[in-house]
């Protein structure tokens, strides 16, 4: 079934109304324009169903879009000592729609406020406003945290502290281009490269090593 993010709907909605209001008054071609907006807005804000893979000991993409940053870090986010950390960034043309890397216990969710820089640069993981959702799994603390961009002016995170999560679940969404940063405890192996493609729910990120 065809879906969309319930966040989208004021805007899909607005773009359609637009659309109607310029083509009553105007009868010509610069109904287009709005047109336009209003099918790009179908397109940005929709919410395909994936197919979620089996195994406990694995970990999806938390966002669709491309790897730009893979490695480890010392004292992540909501985290003690050392995680491995890979980001994810989204541009205008990829679904938006953020899913739960693994099953786990939503702990803590925390919203940040800073700025709209550009979302690809790893500045901007810690400059730009973002919420962190530490979740709380058999594998140990996992964290993902949703930054803005420079396009992108609201985060939105469903998930509050003591739901549990499953595997591939939706739970939240970034307006406009946006990144997502996956931070993973060091008893994990990554299984994807810089510059690959991913699917959120669907491609294998990481799996557990111990």
């Amino acid at each position: 079934m065809f879906r969309f993010a319930p966040e989208g709907l004021p805007f899909i909605l607005g773009s359609a109304v637009l659309t109607l209001v310029v083509l009553a008054l105007t009868r010509n071609w610069s109904a287009l324009v709005p047109a336009v907006l209003f099918m790009f807005m179908l397109y940005f804000f929709r919410d395909p169903d994936r197919s979620v893979p089996d195994g406990m000991d694995i970990f999806v993409a938390p966002a669709d879009g491309r790897i730009i940053v893979i490695k480890e870090v010392d004292d992540p986010p909501l985290m003690k000592g050392r995680a491995r950390q890979v980001s994810i960034f989204m541009s205008p043309f990829n679904v938006h729609v953020n899913r739960s890397p693994c099953n786990g216990r939503v702990v803590e969710v925390v919203h940040t406020r800073g700025g709209f820089s550009a979302a690809y640069k790893d500045s901007a993981a810690r400059a730009n406003e973002n919420t962190v959702m530490v979740l709380a799994t058999e594998y140990g603390t996992v964290a993902v945290r949703q930054v803005a961009g420079f396009i992108a002016r609201r985060i939105v995170c469903r998930a509050r502290p003591g739901d549990i999560l499953s595997t591939g679940q939706r739970y939240g969404i970034i307006k406009f281009s946006s990144r997502v940063d996956l931070f993973l405890p060091l008893n994990t192996e990554i299984t994807v490269s810089l510059d690959d493609r991913v699917r959120a729910g669907e491609t294998v990120m990481a799996k557990v090593t111990e």
